[in-house]
């Protein structure tokens, strides 16, 4: 008979860490469950650890090559018999023994409840330290809509991994961890669940997440910031696909407005000086172009990007170098009364608002003249054709 539950435990190199994460698991007291060890070829006494738990509920996987970290996360749910599977890094722990037979109970009552998470709390050097705020989503348990749960979410991870336990029928239906998102993949998984599903929240912190140097994103920190931009930005342009295959328009807007976001985060974050994630003009570009599938959808992000862009130059006095972006957004939507509001004040401040304005009715002028021979046209032409 298959286990209600599945955790999957990746490991690699972290041998030391691994009995309290195991042990916190098999304090639970909902006992229905299975752990895999997915031992990705780990170079430690892994192995070993893993074959002391005196437990028949866990098992221990080698890789035998080293798979990476999302190859082996796919291999450990592919595997998983239970109806619901949790992903669990081998640094990280449970901290109540009854937190799984919280989320389970919630689950079953709920079968359209696609995952369930809780706050976590910060362990370090084998201490609790402090609950991570951004992982808190109110002080009271709440299923939240899935779709207006995506809302939310566009705007930033606040599900930690370690504290999210999903339907494998989500993993089925919306996939597994996508391979080119080697940092945001867990940020991915939680927003195209919940396009399919709800999402059940508890308030208390029932997780410990470990902040060490061995842990996933020291290890990117070590390496730069470029993976976080990219990766984020894949996300957020995949999301919008997903989501406009559902006919969300509403939701895929605000997907859009936060592509857009990230875009004038990075190309201006040197005016601000507040964030290495740094973008030239000539990779922001290149992104949108990777990224859209049309040439409007482009069109559309590129002209909010600029007025972004200008409002950072405006933000810092540096009107000479807001201008052009506010007259380059325009050419790209004119239909933007914010941005030319923008564009008049700033043209006014710098004693040629007349021009500017004049400018500005002129390809009204055009723009409107056009559409009226459009329509003029398709009136003429006969019907059916």
């Amino acid at each position: 008979m298959s286990p209600k539950v599945t955790f999957v435990v990746p490991c690699y190199k972290l041998a030391h860490l691994l009995p309290g994460c195991v042990d916190s698991i098999l304090s639970q007291t909902y006992r229905d469950f299975e752990i895999l060890i997915m031992d990705d070829c780990s170079p430690d006494n892994t192995p070993e650890v893993a074959q002391s738990f005196n437990d028949p509920r866990v098992r221990h996987i080698r890789n035998e090559p080293n798979l990476g970290h999302l190859r082996n996360y796919n291999k450990g749910i592919q595997m998983a018999r239970g109806q619901y599977v949790w992903l669990i890094s081998a640094d990280d722990r449970l901290r109540t023994p009854y937190i799984l037979e919280r989320y389970a109970t919630a689950m079953e009552a709920n079968p359209k409840i696609g995952y369930a998470f809780c706050p976590a709390i910060e362990l370090k050097n084998g201490c609790e330290t402090r609950l991570l705020q951004y992982s808190c989503h109110g002080d009271q348990d709440a299923i939240f809509d899935g779709r207006e749960f995506v809302a939310k979410l566009l705007n930033g991870n606040f599900v930690i991994a370690a504290s999210g336990m999903a339907r494998k029928e989500c993993y089925e239906k919306a996939g597994y961890f996508p391979l080119n998102m080697p940092y945001a993949g867990d940020w991915y998984i939680w927003l195209i669940f919940a396009l399919h599903f709800d999402v059940a929240y508890f308030a208390e912190p029932m997780v410990n997440y470990r902040a060490h140097e061995l842990a996933m994103t020291s290890q990117y920190m070590e390496q730069g910031h470029e993976v976080f931009k990219v990766d984020g930005l894949t996300v957020l342009w995949r999301m919008k696909q997903e989501i406009e295959k559902e006919k969300h328009a509403a939701l895929a807007r605000k997907c859009a407005e936060r592509i857009a976001d990230r875009y004038r985060y990075y190309v201006t974050s040197h005016i601000w000086k507040s964030s290495p994630h740094q973008m030239s003009l000539e990779e922001y570009e290149e992104s949108v172009d990777r990224h859209a599938i049309t040439e409007d959808e482009a069109t559309w992000v590129r002209a909010r990007v600029n007025t972004g862009i200008g409002d950072s130059y405006s933000a810092h006095r540096q009107f000479d170098q807001a201008l052009p972006f506010y007259r380059r957004a325009l050419s790209q939507d004119f239909w933007t009364p914010g941005t030319w509001a923008k564009y008049a004040l700033l043209s006014l401040r710098l004693g040629d608002v007349g021009l500017r304005i004049r400018e500005g009715l002129t390809g009204l002028k055009r723009m409107m003249t056009g559409a009226a021979k459009s329509d003029a046209l398709a009136q003429t032409k006969p019907a059916g054709n």
